[in-house]
């Protein structure tokens, strides 16, 4: 029986029948006021108030909602999404640890099978292709095999999960991108669930969760641990929200795109600060942006370090919803369930914000973003003057430009066809380094064709991403630049990778219908998979010859995406400079061949007749873009592509997999292994203690991302996780990548802060490497924290600001805990991964206002200890820290960021899952 305390449950008759719903409307005319708080903030009433039971979800819960002022609020509030989205790389050690906790129970004696899911979880497999193959028709289909070659025994363990768990469906690999998917098909706006009618609502183990807020859906990204709570019926808690306005005006000049809005945005919100708030759009701008375009700007809360940015339901969304084929009971039930609560797009001018930012979106110019993080935007127009900066920043070299017209000509005039007797028969490739305009400059000779790689050559162009996958308009766009380039007579250079990775089906269906598949295919951009490719540094490797140049000649080379992600080594690791952008300008700097090319004034490249091509003869009108869609989308796309988005190719269907209630772990799988957390668990939990004489593993700066700390992307033989495989017979070829194998705790451990750029200054060697304090002696991380644990000496993290910015990735946390870390101390965080150390039983500590490190005079070489733990934690209290050294004694106190009861209980248990597993122990 689901408690009313304000007695506001309500009856509605619909387009699917009468059904119950809690009345924020009803509320309103008791004297509450709602219609001054933003949209975002009155799903999460509706949901405390469906969910209030007086225990997980108190009065007080309630009244904190009620009460939204604009002002930060220091009280935590609950949330209970509707469901889950899961990506393969969380997804899997999600299924792995709820597998586990399904092992321990057996152990324990009780019923392992009544370890589910509680809400339905949807899982897409998105995350293992890789770009090893391209350029050619049978791209797409030798990726697949080698993707199922690499991660068998991960889709057996899923596959098993599917038949063995309730309320738990895969999507197999190659049909789409999880953000994609959910956008156009998994998403619902409104559902009914036992005669109950309530907002479609969410949570993702992926950062980029919030790009369905753009179909007026509330979810963000998550750990996967956080996921994993909310799987087993524990609400989420987290501080209530600011509200951030953002009105928008005008629309979008001609010859710009929603790239180019979305990266103006990232910069201009991350200027103003909303990390950890929310992001409500309104104003008459919105008018003129489709849901793609929405979405577009959603998927880049991360970027901007927002929580949601979230857009109402209105007639936009429903319009979309019916070209992407819901029913059209659904897009009715969406309209007057919404119009009915409140949550249709109206009186804005009558919400309170905790502050407003505004755009002219006719204010927006051709923009790209990088070279090493989303929100640096550079304008098209300025990239070029920019370049010698920015070449300085990256590699403090000194850099001459050069002449654009002398290297387009050089290589239209036959410049790969000169001294071809310099390549020998048994020679792939050879190369010699020279001076060219005052520049260093490297001749690639490759089967008697010989091309010139400079600083700032693009070496890969993809088109990827679920950012910009989801919208036809520059999808189609830019397969509109293709066709006009191919009709110039132009190619991309053969120095450059190129790739076409999109996000469902759908994509490949308009684009073959418009027939500009052909198009892109003529200029190598083959569809390579279905997937996060370059986004995720699924690049693959660089063609031997490009890799050989870039790194024995230390050239600092491009890539140019049309993803979200762009911070270091995370693309593809011997690519320095990385820049987002629109599909349309991946096709055309691939044309180009490099990023400081002028593309308003010099030649995008000649043609046969040595004629030269520019920008504006080979970009389309928004007026051909539209027609061109009016011609090729339609809801019958969209029908035949998820129609049969559960089936999966002939290898999945054809996948073995167990069927069990447990699952039978192999000791000798490198892929899935039980988890270790959970083994041999105590029924009760003991008080922690303080930390006393701890060392500090790692001493970062500011901006330390979970790529720099989680393990992600490929990895050679000589680091631990290298050498941990080749004992167990492993050889280098079927490594694989870290994402693939997050379902083994002995390889992910090894690379937990192993990322080829993180910076620790306990170490001179750039890496994942750190000074083993009491020898002096410089090693892996890995092995540093290996003699820490024999000798039971705890360790600390002490870090900058916006510490675990990035994505949601649940091993920054899970690893950090098993290197022995017990306490982090940063001068601020990122939301996901301080929730998610919590998770994990590792404490986050906040440095005072104005202090931090340096201003402490902490070197790393210290012994810490941190009291005030033992005598009793409270929410957000300070405690004091004692830092010894040679040089004498340091005393400083700390904030303690468990920001709740709830968090103190999750530390306390040494872990959420720690604590729901206790719960099901003693309660079963």
């Amino acid at each position: 029986m689901k408690l009313d305390p304000f007695n506001i449950k309500s009856k509605l008759n619909t387009s699917q029948g009468e059904v119950t719903f809690w009345n924020l409307n009803k509320l309103e005319q008791s004297g509450k006021k709602i219609k001054h708080l933003p949209f975002s903030i009155r799903i999460l009433l509706e949901n405390a108030l469906r969910n209030f039971d007086d225990f997980a979800i108190t009065e007080e819960h309630l009244d904190t909602l009620l009460s939204w002022k604009p002002a930060a609020s220091d009280k935590d509030i609950p949330y209970k999404p509707a469901r889950v989205l899961m990506q393969d790389f969380t997804g899997v050690p999600a299924v792995v640890d709820i597998a586990s906790l399904r092992s321990e129970a057996k152990r324990k004696g009780k019923d392992p099978s009544k370890i589910n899911p509680l809400i339905p979880v949807d899982l897409v497999i998105d995350h293992s292709v890789q770009v090893d193959y391209f350029g050619t028709n049978y791209s797409y289909q030798k990726n697949v095999e080698v993707e199922y070659e690499r991660n068998r025994e991960r889709y057996q363990f899923l596959k098993w999960a599917q038949k063995s768990f309730d309320n738990f469906s895969v999507v197999p690999p190659g049909m789409g991108i999880c953000h994609q998917v959910n956008l156009e098909y998994l998403a619902q706006g409104v559902i009914v669930r036992d005669g109950m009618a309530f907002p479609d609502t969410l949570v993702g183990t992926d950062s980029h969760t919030p790009m369905v807020n753009g179909i007026g859906v509330v979810g963000w990204g998550v750990g996967g641990i956080e996921a994993e709570a909310a799987i087993l019926g524990q609400p989420i808690y987290f501080i209530l929200p600011e509200v951030v306005g953002l009105k928008l005006t005008g629309k979008l000049p001609a010859g710009t795109t929603a790239t180019d809005m979305v990266l103006t945005i990232t910069e201009l919100l991350r200027r103003h600060g909303v990390v950890g708030k929310f992001v409500e759009v309104f104003g008459p701008g919105l008018d003129h942006l489709s849901v793609p375009d929405r979405a577009t700007i959603s998927n880049m809360s991360p970027e901007f370090g927002c929580t949601v940015t979230y857009f109402p339901i209105d007639d936009r969304t429903l319009d979309y919803m019916a070209k992407t084929n819901r029913s059209s009971e659904q897009i009715e039930l969406v309209r007057e369930y919404c119009q009915a609560n409140l949550l249709w797009r109206v009186d804005e001018d009558l919400i309170q914000y905790s502050s407003l930012v505004e755009l002219d979106l006719g204010t927006v110019e051709a923009t790209v973003s990088g070279p090493k993080r989303p929100q640096d935007k550079i304008l098209v127009r300025d990239f070029k003057s920019k370049f010698e900066e920015l070449i300085h920043a990256v590699h403090g070299r000194e850099y001459i430009p050069i002449d654009q017209r002398e290297v387009s000509r050089w290589y239209a005039e036959g410049g790969g066809q000169e001294n071809p007797q310099k390549a020998q028969s048994n020679t792939e490739v050879e190369y010699e380094t020279k001076v060219k305009n005052g520049m260093k400059t490297v001749t690639v000779d490759l089967h008697h064709e010989k091309f010139e790689l400079y600083d700032g050559s693009v070496v890969i162009a993809a088109i990827t991403s679920c950012t910009n996958t989801s919208n036809p308009s520059v999808m189609l766009g830019a397969g509109l630049v293709a066709r006009k380039a191919r009709e110039k007579g132009l190619d991309v250079k053969p120095w450059v990778k190129t790739s076409l990775a999109p996000g469902s089906k759908v994509v490949t269906d308009y684009l073959e219908k418009a027939g500009l598949l052909d198009d892109l295919e003529a200029l190598k951009f083959h569809t390579v998979g279905y997937g996060c490719t370059s986004c995720i540094g699924n690049s693959g490797p660089l063609p031997r010859h490009i890799a050989a140049a870039v790194e024995d000649n230390d050239l600092v080379v491009a890539s140019v995406l049309s993803g979200n992600r762009n911070f270091e080594a995370r693309v593809h690791p011997q690519v320095k400079m990385n820049y987002l952008m629109s599909p349309m300008l991946v096709v055309v700097y691939a044309i180009a061949g490099r990023v400081d090319a002028d593309l308003y004034n010099e030649p995008v490249g000649y043609d046969p007749n040595l004629e030269p091509v520019y920008l504006k003869d080979i970009w389309p009108s928004q007026e051909e873009i539209d027609e061109i869609s009016r011609q090729v989308l339609s809801p019958g796309d969209y029908q035949k592509s998820y129609g049969e988005i559960f089936e999966g190719n002939d290898i999945w269907q054809n996948l073995e997999s167990g069927k069990g209630e447990i699952y039978p772990w192999d000791d000798s799988s490198t892929y899935i292994k039980e988890a270790p957390f959970f083994k041999d668990i105590s029924v009760d939990v003991l008080n922690p203690m303080n930390i006393e004489g701890a060392h500090v593993l790692l001493k970062l700066g500011d901006s330390i991302t979970t790529d720099h700390i989680s393990p992600a992307g490929s990895f050679r033989e000589d680091t631990p996780a290298g050498q941990y495989l080749n004992k167990r017979g492993v050889q280098r070829p079927d490594f694989n990548s870290y994402g693939s194998r997050r379902g083994n705790d002995e390889v992910m451990v090894r690379g937990t802060f192993a990322n080829v750029r993180i910076k620790n200054q306990l170490a001179k060697a750039e890496g994942g490497f750190t000074t083993y304090i009491p020898s002096g002696e410089e090693m892996s991380v890995f092995e540093a924290s290996e003699k820490y644990q024999e000798e039971g000496t705890p360790l600390i993290v002490l870090a900058g600001k916006e510490y675990g910015s990035g994505s949601s990735r649940d091993w920054a946390a899970k690893g950090t805990n098993l290197l022995g870390i017990k306490a982090v101390i940063a001068e601020s965080y990122e939301r996901i991964h301080r929730s998610n150390l919590v998770g994990m039983g590792v404490l986050p500590l906040q440095f005072l206002q104005g202090e931090n490190a340096l201003s402490l005079g902490l070197t790393g070489n210290e012994k810490f200890t941190i009291s005030g733990i033992a005598e009793g934690l409270k929410p957000s209290q300070e405690l004091d820290v004692l830092a010894v050294s040679d040089a004498g004694e340091k005393r400083f106190k700390v904030k303690s960021r468990l920001d709740s009861e709830v968090e103190i209980a999750y530390y306390k248990h040494g872990g959420i899952l720690n604590y729901v597993l206790r719960d099901f122990l003693k309660n079963e």
